[in-house]
């Protein structure tokens, strides 16, 4: 299944092409100082930075739309520069990267916003490496200008009808007022575009401040964003789903994509399942730039004519090789193929704290996964004292399609060990009818076991898994299909002791049902 899933995304990728994308939002220019810090001054108790290396990269929205362009896209950009030293830095890097700048305005009374970094490393860093020390801002955060405003609001009716999709980079400096975002989304919906957009952590009342992305396609909110929107504390995906939807019913968008650093991202849509799509890094050295990458990637492949969650595993693959750069560099199309290819190796990656050990894939023989109950108690136990985490799902599995497969994969990814639980033939019979099982207990164990994403299976006869769960009390429960959260069975049990609960996405199309209609169709001609 992990060949499918990662073929079907390299697909994706090679028919993007080059859409021509608008990006509104704050431009920046972030600048960056490397250094030895050895030392603490004599004048006061702060390290010494000796200064070896300065570099200075587009920031904000000119960040997005410069991964855009490196990303192969077509760029339209609009916003707002000083007349000073830092705007003209900004325009040369976006002109360098083949950056539209039509919609770029001058506003001598302010100035552009400059993020300058230190970071100081030690003597066996490279010189590319090191910690932040000392950040540096130059900004304002007063609205734009009237004039200035219907500048931006004009060129977006001008040129919005020539592009596939609209990105908002809000940084709230001032230049996403109410009224510049609404005529912005109103225009790109007229056109059936999608509308993507990343907001901040505003000053002001954050609830009141999402009011001004009505209508759009998407939001992209981080962890500590989405909590301060809602109001709803985010321990986790199950979390994020949950505020996810509260965002897209209040601010009435289709979609919200939550970032969770190392636990991945979290898709949710108001009132349906929604997708968790685990983080696809091991090894992060900077988180710099990784919420812009998304946005870029997720804008690129949904103006390409992508469905959500491929584009949603596409910016994860983006932003897991982002996180590997120091500061925001260009990720190319080029390095997201070899990223999916390496992730074809048999190895699982866990989106789990750094401190746990990444699992060594289990090499046990199918039938030495198929498990009873009391067996599967002292396996769990053992994992558990070892401070590693259970993964439970359960089902009929009756005739194995690609909807099981991919939900399987994606759940083994969420832990360390996944224990598929089924029910038996007399358990399914009473679920599914006289004419199920199609095929017996012991086949249909025999080929989850030999999935390479499945750990262990346990065969029961009850028409629920509680006993299961109260017995094995694993960290994670989850479900693949249509369902809500608050629809699963078994979900007061695992979030009773502390657990959590999760409903991964479905394959559209593909089900045990349908199959068999099919089959049974086809018998008939």
């Amino acid at each position: 299944m992990k060949q499918i899933l990662f073929d079907q995304l390299t697909n994706h990728l090679d028919r993007i092409g080059r859409p021509r994308i608008f990006v509104l939002g704050d431009l920046m220019v972030d600048q960056y100082t490397w250094g030895t810090a050895r030392r603490v001054s004599p004048e006061a108790p702060v390290l010494v930075l000796l200064a070896e290396n300065e570099e200075a990269r587009a920031g904000g929205a000119a960040s997005v739309a410069a991964l855009l362009a490196a990303l192969d896209a077509d760029v339209v950009a609009a916003g707002v520069l000083g007349d000073d030293a830092g705007g003209r830095l900004a325009r040369r890097m976006m002109s360098e990267a083949g950056i539209d700048q039509a919609g770029v305005l001058a506003d001598p009374s302010r100035p552009t916003t400059l993020k300058q970094r230190f970071l100081g490393r030690a003597g066996n860093q490279s010189a590319a490496g090191g910690h932040q020390v000392l950040r540096v801002d130059r900004e304002t955060r007063q609205p734009l200008s009237p004039d200035t405003e219907r500048g931006l609001k004009n060129f977006v009716r001008r040129r919005i009808a020539g592009c596939q999709a609209l990105l908002i980079s809000d940084y709230d400096k001032g230049v996403c007022t109410p009224g510049l975002v609404s005529e912005a989304i109103a225009a790109a919906r007229d056109l059936k575009l999608p509308v993507l957009v990343d907001p901040p952590r505003p000053s002001s009342s954050p609830r009141e401040h999402y009011g001004r992305y009505r209508g759009a396609s998407l939001l992209k909110p981080n962890r500590l964003e989405a909590e301060l929107a809602t109001g709803r504390k985010i321990l986790g995906p199950s979390d994020a789903l949950q505020a996810g939807r509260e965002l897209c019913r209040a601010c009435h968008v289709e979609a919200t994509l939550v970032t969770l650093d190392a636990e991945g991202m979290a898709l949710a849509i108001a009132d349906k399942p929604g997708w968790v799509v685990p983080a696809a890094v091991q090894n992060i050295r900077d988180v710099t730039g990784a919420g812009d990458i998304v946005l870029a990637m997720l804008g690129l492949c949904l103006a390409a004519g992508c469905a959500l969650p491929e584009a949603a595993r596409l910016a994860n693959v983006a932003a897991g090789l982002e996180v590997q750069k120091v500061g925001v560099q260009a990720v190319s199309r080029g390095e997201i193929r070899t990223q999916l290819d390496a992730l074809l190796e048999p190895r699982r990656s866990t989106p789990l704290r750094s401190s746990l050990a990444a699992p060594m894939r289990n090499r046990a023989t199918p039938c030495s996964k198929i498990l009873t109950l009391d067996e599967a108690v002292r396996r769990v136990a053992q994992h558990r004292r070892n401070g590693q985490r259970i993964v439970f799902t359960n089902g009929c599995f009756d005739i194995l399609h690609a909807g099981h497969v991919s939900y399987l994969h994606e759940a083994a990814a969420l832990g360390h060990v996944l224990l598929v639980a089924i029910n038996s033939d007399a358990s399914v019979r009473a679920l599914k009818g006289s004419g199920r099982p199609v095929n017996r207990q012991a086949e249909r164990a025999a080929v989850l076991a030999a999935l390479a994403s499945v750990d262990y299976v346990v065969v029961f006869d009850e028409p629920t898994p509680h006993e299961l769960l109260f017995r094995l009390r694993p960290e994670l429960l989850v479900k693949g299909g249509t369902y809500l959260i608050e629809e699963v069975v078994g979900r007061e049990i695992v979030e009773g002791y502390g657990g959590q609960v999760l409903v991964l996405g479905w394959t559209e199309g593909v089900s045990t049902s349908r199959i068999l209609a099919s089959v049974n169709g086809a018998s008939r001609t």
